[in-house]
């Protein structure tokens, strides 16, 4: 019953957007065509690189041989296999919707159990740098000294779920095959040893990340004109009113605006956020919760890759309405013990037009995105390195 009525709501919806197309069809169409614009101006350049190289290196064996040297680490703090740390180390410089890929591709691969997959795709979802530095903090509320509270506090709140589901389901993961302490012996033949054809595997790296980017293309495109049609339709606004008539508090329009729109879409909802008429932290505070909420249009990219696996998209879901209560507590707190002297009572954003991107700059950003996929498993190396010698020097039993 619970699934029919589902199915019959998603029916529903898809009738009113296709009858919201056709009444507007204007505002469809710019709007798809802004999605597009984005997808190809800044998605591809700056996920494409990520994709095809952590495909290599899963295809090659690198990240269970970075996994084996990590695996104390990651064991110690979130119960989680040591494949966890390229994951999230991966996803907070390139942002969503990386690390659930990754980690949805290990699972795929068998590289990791299923409750192992679970707790590594909760902490391992996040966004990137570059848009809370960049987008919101410099481009939306026009004030890059406030970056450390947003940029902390989400990247605070994916580890306080990493170490809260270091508890689920700790008696069910008994995995005899997982390797809980340093291979000291032959850690070099995890890649040497690796039987695969070079040929195949960049083949396959390149046709499965084209896939994957043009994916979350359709749904950049898909909620962007979902988002719109949602502004302009009268049960959207009639609901604005009666939630502004009922709140015991005077509560601004583009502030409700803000907050449901980024249910759906952050940057969207990041936008309207700044331009509401409250308090720069109250802003950031929603803010936070946004991004660590990621949005319905994160999600369904997420769930895209999940629904391959056996991984509980339930989980990964509510664990990401968390991130967003721990993102939104942890701004609170910064702000009471170090950050309040930035904040100024009668700061007021300036919402500047955002320079368009033109193709000679996606080259730059292409490259540049290239490098930063390149670094993460260089520092990783480096990491597992010294993990490897103090191992070494350590006395044995």
């Amino acid at each position: 019953m619970k699934k029919t009525l589902l199915r019959l709501f998603f029916l529903l919806f898809i009738l009113w957007l296709l009858i919201g197309i056709i009444i507007n069809p204007k505002l469809s169409l710019n709007s798809a065509a802004d999605g597009l614009i984005t997808w190809f101006n800044i998605i591809i350049p700056s996920l494409f690189p990520f994709f095809i190289v952590s495909e290599l290196l899963i295809g090659i064996g690198f990240v269970e041989f970075i996994g084996s040297f990590l695996e104390p680490i990651m064991k110690s703090l979130f119960n989680a296999p040591g494949t966890g740390a390229f994951s999230f180390s991966m996803s907070i410089v390139s942002g969503y919707p990386v690390g659930a890929k990754i980690v949805s591709n290990l699972r795929k691969n068998k590289k990791i159990s299923k409750i192992d997959a679970e707790r590594s795709i909760c902490f391992s979802s996040t966004s990137g740098p570059s848009f809370m530095l960049g987008a919101v903090s410099v481009g939306m509320l026009n004030n890059p000294s406030i970056a450390p509270l947003i940029i902390y506090p989400h990247y605070l709140g994916a580890i306080t779920i990493g170490f809260i589901l270091r508890f689920y389901k700790g008696k069910k993961n008994i995995n005899p095959s997982r390797n809980r302490t340093i291979n000291k012996t032959n850690p070099i033949k995890l890649i040497l040893q690796k039987n695969f054809s070079i040929g195949t595997l960049l083949a396959n790296s390149v046709k499965n990340s084209i896939n994957t980017i043009t994916i979350i293309g359709g749904f950049i495109i898909f909620y962007s004109v979902i988002t719109e049609l949602i502004f302009i339709s009268n049960m959207f606004n009639r609901l604005i009113n009666l939630l502004s008539s009922i709140s015991p508090i005077c509560i601004d329009h583009e502030l409700i605006k803000g907050f449901i729109a980024g249910l759906l879409e952050i940057t969207t909802g990041c936008k309207k956020i700044a331009s509401a008429n409250i308090g720069l932290i109250n802003k950031i505070i929603i803010i936070n919760f946004l991004i660590g909420w990621s949005g319905f249009s994160i999600h369904s990219q997420a769930l895209s890759f999940i629904s391959t696996t056996d991984i509980n998209g339930k989980l990964y879901v509510i664990s990401k309405f968390l991130h967003g209560i721990f993102a939104s507590f942890y701004s609170i707190i910064l702000y009471k013990l170090k950050y309040n002297s930035i904040i100024k009572p009668s700061f007021l954003p300036l919402i500047p037009i955002p320079e368009p991107l033109y193709l000679l700059k996606w080259p730059t950003l292409l490259i540049s995105s290239f490098k930063l996929a390149m670094a993460i498993p260089i520092y990783m190396l480096l990491l597992s390195l010294i993990l490897l010698i103090i191992y070494y020097l350590l006395p044995q039993e």
